[in-house]
């Protein structure tokens, strides 16, 4: 079975004194998957990334690199090569020496050298850019050369330390899909860390999300969004308006939850997380805002079994293009609503203080058991 995977961590921990910066991790990464380690900062993911490359042993656990430990085993002896957020590239050599620099290093003869810095300039869509300087590159070229860097030296795994980082938003964008396409045509394994959930999302084949040294959930970038297993991960992945209430009963093939804030929330019970609850169960509840419909005040369905009804008034309007949004304060309780704004036009004349009729179904309200005691916030609004 080993064989099968070009990266495994099994039971994979790293502690720095009393404190345990990776706790338990296990992974198994298939042969030429892009994966992608995902989490807030100091969560753990870099330093994981490091024990792969070899810069730190781990505490305890193993690591194996197409079936082989790698324990103890040198950086530069491992079969990885990492890109680094700010690329590195030497400014005095051209794009040849750059490529070229890993192979020198390891005594490569000077026609095997040039032979392979020509094929994987081809690779990465650069084939005549070896006597260029670093500084004639744009942004997506000079990511581009760094990836070329280590293929090159033809790593079975190479790692990405945050490398969109320094570059702006629209390039960016733009390198997202040209990493992508690129990991796709060249085949070689990408273990990818971020914190920026849209890189993850549209790049990966499979996504790990982690939060305080471990990980929460792994999955496809589908499964984590559609159907997060913890609520960190459904708070994390994407956006989401969420309430805590109480389980009080399943009427109807419905679970209602009573919310802090006032009034219920009807959920399927195939949406909770453990459905096998009972009354009086403390409940997160997240919905996302592309699930709620608006419509004007009086024109909105009302309540049932199957559908969640709530009025809002509007507070924001934020325009972002496809991505725009309402933020809304829900007329009864107060609690803050975030909505996507539909893209037909039909509410180009919202204003600020206008009221709205919200609805979404029962199947879109996601539910996890939260064991935490009901707090109050300074608002008096009832917190986990």
């Amino acid at each position: 079975m080993a064989d099968q995977f070009d990266l495994e961590c099994r039971d994979v921990v790293k502690k720095f004194g009393q404190f345990t910066a990776v706790d338990q991790v296990s992974l198994t990464i298939p042969q030429g998957s892009f994966f992608s380690i995902l989490g807030p900062s100091g969560c753990g993911k870099t330093t994981l990334l490091r024990m792969l490359a070899g810069f730190i042993e781990p505490t305890a656990g193993d690591i194996l690199i197409k079936g082989k430990s790698v324990l103890g085993v040198a950086p530069n002896r491992r079969p990885v090569n990492m890109v680094f957020q700010h690329l590195a590239l030497f400014p005095m050599m051209n794009v040849a020496q750059n490529v070229a620099y890993g192979l020198r290093r390891r005594g490569v003869g000077r026609a095997t050298i040039d032979k392979k810095v020509a094929e994987t300039l081809a690779r990465v869509g650069l084939p005549d850019s070896g006597q260029k300087q670093i500084s004639q590159l744009s942004g997506g070229q000079k990511q581009r050369i760094a990836i070329a860097r280590c293929l090159v030296l033809e790593p079975a795994v190479l790692l990405l330390d945050e490398p969109l980082g320094a570059l702006d938003l629209k390039l960016r964008e733009h390198m997202k899909v040209e990493l992508k396409q690129l990991q796709h045509e060249i085949g070689t394994t990408f273990v990818y860390i971020t914190h920026d959930q849209s890189e993850a999302l549209v790049m990966s084949d499979q996504v790990a999300v982690m939060n305080a040294g471990r990980f929460e959930q792994v999955g496809t970038p589908q499964e984590l969004y559609y159907q997060p297993d913890t609520p960190f991960v459904a708070g994390f992945v994407g956006e989401s308006n969420r309430w805590q209430g109480t389980f009080e009963t399943v009427a109807d093939g419905k679970a209602i939850i009573r919310l802090d804030s006032g009034g219920v929330i009807y959920t399927d019970p195939t949406q909770v997380t453990n459905p096998d609850l009972v009354a009086g169960q403390r409940m997160d509840v997240f919905v996302r805002p592309e699930a709620i419909t608006i419509a004007a005040k009086g024109q909105g369905p009302v309540a049932t079994s199957g559908l969640n009804a709530m009025q809002g008034r509007v507070e924001n309007l934020l325009f972002n293009g496809a991505a725009s949004s309402v933020q809304l304060r829900e007329t009864t309780t107060g609690h803050e609503m975030n909505v996507a704004l539909p893209q037909t036009g039909a509410f180009a004349g919202l204003r600020n203080g206008d009221e709205l009729d919200l609805s979404w179904s029962a199947g879109q309200t996601k539910c996890f058991p939260n064991t935490k005691p009901a707090q109050a916030d300074a608002s008096g609004e009832a917190v986990a």
